[in-house]
């Protein structure tokens, strides 16, 4: 059934670079727009947009309700983040008709306990994270739940085929896409060579995070003088 949840915002009149000033009031600026709709210039405040983006994601209808106006029907598309500090820097928002069909996304929650993991000591891996969904947007459900306790052996998988999807939901994913299997345990030597792997992996990575970092703060400081 689809939760009720409401968002609070406020027409944003700084754009561009001023937009800084915006995330410096502990807001966030956003965009609302949608088809036949002009695009509107938003902020909210930051900690209620976290709370309610962690509870409905991008596939919950959110009510939005902006200085007093009409409320309107929306859907959060995915924010994007600052990659050194992983904070949200801007949202879009798209402004949904409740009568036409709607492509989106649907997350997917893995529940239960694979007696192949449990007892055979196997690797439970997962492919997917959500499938694509074709309904109307009062269809819509925040998670579709996938029980792994059916995987009882290495022979076992789910797929989308197999997912319970709730009525009015049309599956645009591949039916015969696997989503979920248990692999057999891995021997000493192949963890061994894992980890000498990973351990590459983990300096390549922390070299690349601080050449982005370096790179983050030349930006910063071009248009600290451009200003």
């Amino acid at each position: 059934m689809q939760q009720t949840v409401n968002l609070t915002a406020e027409v944003r009149e700084k754009l561009g670079r001023k937009a800084r000033q915006v995330r410096n009031d502990n807001k966030i600026p956003a965009v609302l727009y949608g088809r036949g709709f002009e695009n509107l210039n938003l902020s909210f405040g930051r900690q209620e947009f976290e709370k309610i983006y962690k509870e409905a994601g991008s596939s919950t209808i959110v009510t939005l309700k902006i200085d007093g106006q009409e409320p309107v029907k929306t859907l959060i598309l995915e924010p994007q983040y600052d990659p050194i500090t992983d904070q949200i820097l801007h949202v879009d928002l798209y402004k949904v008709n409740m009568k036409e069909e709607i492509h989106t996304e649907i997350p997917l929650t893995f529940v239960g306990e694979s007696p192949a993991v449990r007892d055979l000591e196997g690797n439970l891996i997962t492919s997917k994270d959500a499938i694509e969904v074709k309904c109307l947007p009062d269809k819509l459900v925040s998670e579709i739940e996938v029980d792994i306790s059916v995987l009882k052996t290495f022979e076992d998988s789910i797929k989308v085929s197999d997912l319970t999807i709730p009525e009015g939901i049309e599956v645009i994913t591949d039916a015969d896409e696997t989503i979920a299997m248990v692999s057999e345990p891995r021997s000493e030597a192949e963890l061994e060579e894992m980890e000498t792997e990973s351990t590459g992996d983990a300096e390549k990575a922390a070299i690349e995070s601080m050449e982005a970092a370096t790179e983050a703060e030349k930006a910063e400081s071009e248009e600290a003088k451009e200003e």
